[in-house]
C-alpha cells in the first residue's frame, strides 16, 4: 500500500482513517465549503480538532456556538488559524459564511473534556532551522494544551528549502528519548500546480518510499524518518496530525545526518 493518498475533486478533498491507514490512532480529513454550506459531524469515540484552514465559518458543539471564526484567505498567510477542539460522543455542525477549507484531525478520546475554541493568539509561532532549512511553525494543539491523544501543528516552508529536516522519527516507545506517534502530512503548494518531495524510510530500509506530493495530497507516516524538500519557485504548507499511546512528542534524528546540527 502506498503512503500517498491523492486528493480528489469536490467537497470532500481527502480522508484517512485508522482502518484505511492500517494503524490505531490518527484520522484526518479535509473539506471544502461554499457560502451557505453546512456539514454535520459525529465524533463517535474520537476527539477531534477542527482547523479552519481558510475562510470564515460558524462551529457548534456541546451547546456552544462560535460564530464567524477564521480570517485567513490562504494557508500561506502569515498568521495562525482558528481551531475548535471537541471531545468524543458529540455532534458538531459547521456552517460556512465564505468559501472555506477545513481540516478535521481525530484520534481516540473520552468525553471528559469540554469543547473549546482555540484562538490564533493562544498558538505559539516559531522559526525552526536556519539558512535553507528555515521553516515557520505554528503549534495549534500542542502537548501543553489539554487533549487525550491529538497533537496538531502546521508548517510553512519557503521555496527551495527542506523541512522536517534533518530527518527524524518518532516510532519507538522509549520515553523520554523517543515517543511512538503515527502522523499524517496534509500538503498544500503555492502556486497550486507545484509539487514537493517527501521520503519515508526506516533504518533497515524495510520501509523506503520517495513520494512526489501535489496540492491537497496526504502522506501517511506509520514509522520511520520523513523529511520534505520543496523545489525552487514553490512554497510548501503542511498540516501535521500526530497521535499515539502517549501524548508526547519526542523524536530521534537519523544519525547519518545529525552532523549538520553540530556546525
Amino acid at each position: 500500500m502506498s503512503l500517498l493518498v491523492k486528493a480528489r475533486p469536490g467537497r470532500d478533498i481527502v480522508s484517512v482513517t485508522p482502518q484505511s491507514a492500517g494503524w490505531k490512532y490518527v484520522g484526518f480529513a479535509a473539506h471544502r465549503l461554499r457560502p451557505g454550506d453546512t456539514m454535520t459531524l459525529d465524533t463517535g469515540g474520537n476527539e477531534i480538532c477542527v482547523v479552519v484552514l481558510c475562510g470564515i465559518v460558524t462551529v457548534g458543539a456541546q451547546g456552544e456556538t462560535w460564530r464567524d471564526i477564521g480570517r485567513r484567505t490562504s494557508v500561506f498567510a502569515d498568521e495562525a488559524p482558528y481551531a475548535v477542539y471537541v471531545p468524543a460522543r458529540e455532534a458538531v455542525t459547521v456552517s460556512a459564511s465564505t468559501d472555506a477549507e477545513l481540516a478535521i484531525a481525530s484520534a481516540p478520546g473520552s468525553r471528559a473534556r469540554p469543547a473549546r475554541l482555540i484562538e490564533p493568539a493562544s498558538m505559539k509561532r516559531s522559526v525552526r532551522g536556519e539558512d535553507s532549512n528555515t521553516r515557520y511553525v505554528c503549534d495549534i494543539l500542542p502537548q501543553t494544551e489539554p487533549a487525550d491523544h491529538l497533537l496538531v501543528v502546521e508548517v510553512r516552508t519557503p521555496s527551495g528549502h527542506s523541512s522536517s529536516y534533518p530527518p527524524h522519527k518518532h516510532d519507538t516507545d522509549n520515553l523520554p528519548s523517543e515517543s511512538s506517534l503515527e502522523e499524517t502530512y496534509y500538503h498544500r503548494l503555492d502556486p497550486p500546480q507545484g509539487f514537493a518531495f517527501q521520503r519515508v524510510y526506516t533504518d533497515d530500509r524495510s520501509l523506503d518510499e520517495s513520494l512526489a506530493v501535489e496540492d491537497h495530497d496526504v502522506v501517511m507516516v506509520p514509522r520511520g524518518y520523513h523529511p520534505v524538500v520543496v523545489p525552487h519557485g514553490y512554497e510548501s504548507y503542511y498540516l501535521n496530525v500526530m497521535a499515539g499511546p502517549m501524548r508526547e512528542w519526542h523524536f530521534r534524528n537519523d544519525p547519518a545526518h545529525e552532523w549538520m546540527l553540530e556546525k
